[in-house]
């Protein structure tokens, strides 16, 4: 019957363009999916200087989530070894339940971001969150120094805000074997780059899209051991900062209100309004130092437009001897040369004006200082 064909070829010509559209809109969500989606893996630098860099985008649960997929191998590895390796140096101050303990003190003074992103952590590398959590609490109870530099202004050769961040660590725990630049892309919050480890969303140093950079150096000894944990620590107080601080002032007074432990100093760097400050944060005290401060404790070897901790180790005198022209190359070679030798496990150096930064992590038994640095910038990557 011609016309029942007629009806069966126009039929099935309809079903096949209403497959076609279903097919093509199922490609169009995929595609969707891929831009906004939830993140990627990329790299920066080559060969034997290749970094993995991690971006991803969406809540805090989200962005652990796929951080956690994404890194799935290294950051298993790494939470699971840094752990063993602490327990074996120490067993009793390292232990399952000293770690426990130190972060049921620590958890009800941390941001309910930081929970949740570890959370997605947990569920995208399938490790339990206990033992992320005993990752996470290791530098809350051990003890490890480092160093800063902040210039700007007059100091520098073009009126931007360069600052310095050497992470002098212990070696033994691999750390540096497992390099991870994370850039985060909130749906609510700043942009924020931690330059970290695979498995470890504490921030020891960072960069936010307002050009907010922080440092942090330790200064809790060893001795002073056990120490009083019930506060927020400072690599979970780095995240909140890089999330809600939108200039200098906004970030000292989350340093302010924040319940801090332990003994550090710190140097908050402002790259939009160029300027930052250093302060001597021993819990409950905090002493906020501005450039050229005669009251410095580092006093009278201090300089207009420029803030420093150097624990001693002579950034003073490079730093006058390159005072007006000081660009990022300048302070990468002032940062290499006043690490803690045996323990330099990360180097940055941020233009925070720029929203750039020059990163060089320690491989193997080779430190940082000793290793080239790779350039970031933090534009190309968040929206």
């Amino acid at each position: 019957m011609p016309g029942h064909d007629i009806l069966l070829s126009k039929a099935f010509a309809m079903r096949t363009q209403m497959q076609t559209a279903v097919a093509a809109s199922a490609v169009l969500l995929a595609l969707v999916g891929v831009v906004r989606g939830d993140g990627f893996l990329t790299s920066v630098g080559s060969d034997d200087n290749k970094i993995p860099l991690v971006v991803v985008r969406g809540t805090p649960y989200e962005m652990g989530k796929k951080l956690g997929e994404l890194t799935k191998r290294d950051a298993v590895e790494f939470a699971q070894t840094a752990v063993q390796l602490a327990q074996t140096a120490d067993p009793k101050r390292y232990s399952n339940a000293s770690l426990d303990a130190a972060w049921k003190a620590i958890a009800p003074h941390t941001d309910p971001r930081f929970h949740e992103e570890l959370r997605g952590l947990a569920d995208g590398t399938g490790l339990p969150i206990e033992v992320l959590r005993r990752g996470h609490a290791l530098p809350v109870v051990g003890d490890y120094s480092c160093s800063s530099i902040a210039a700007w202004g007059a100091a520098t050769k073009d009126g931007h805000l360069y600052q310095t961040r050497n992470l002098d660590w212990d070696m033994h725990l691999t750390a540096q074997d497992h390099p991870c630049i994370v850039i985060y892309n909130p749906d609510h919050g700043i942009p924020h780059a931690n330059i970290a480890f695979a498995g470890f969303i504490g921030a020891n140093t960072g960069i936010n899209a307002q050009g907010i950079v922080l440092s942090e150096m330790g200064d809790s000894p060893g001795r002073e051991y056990p120490y009083d944990i019930n506060g927020v620590h400072f690599t979970t107080l780095f995240r909140t900062v890089l999330y809600d601080a939108d200039s200098l002032d906004k970030a000292i007074d989350l340093f302010k209100s924040a319940e801090r432990i332990k003994k550090y100093h710190f140097v908050v760097g402002d790259g939009q309004h160029r300027k930052a400050v250093k302060m001597l944060a021993h819990a409950p005290r905090l002493v906020i130092w501005n450039d050229n401060d005669a009251t410095d404790e580092l006093a009278p070897h201090v300089l207009k437009n420029v803030v420093y901790q150097d624990e001693g180790r002579g950034a003073f005198q490079p730093l006058q001897a390159i005072y007006g022209k000081i660009g990022a190359p300048d302070l990468i070679g002032v940062a290499c040369k006043i690490p803690i030798k045996g323990g330099n496990v990360l180097d940055v150096v941020y233009d925070a004006t720029a929203l750039e930064f020059w990163v060089s992590y320690a491989k193997k038994d080779i430190e940082a200082y000793k290793r080239p640095f790779v350039h970031v910038r933090l534009k190309d990557y968040v929206h």
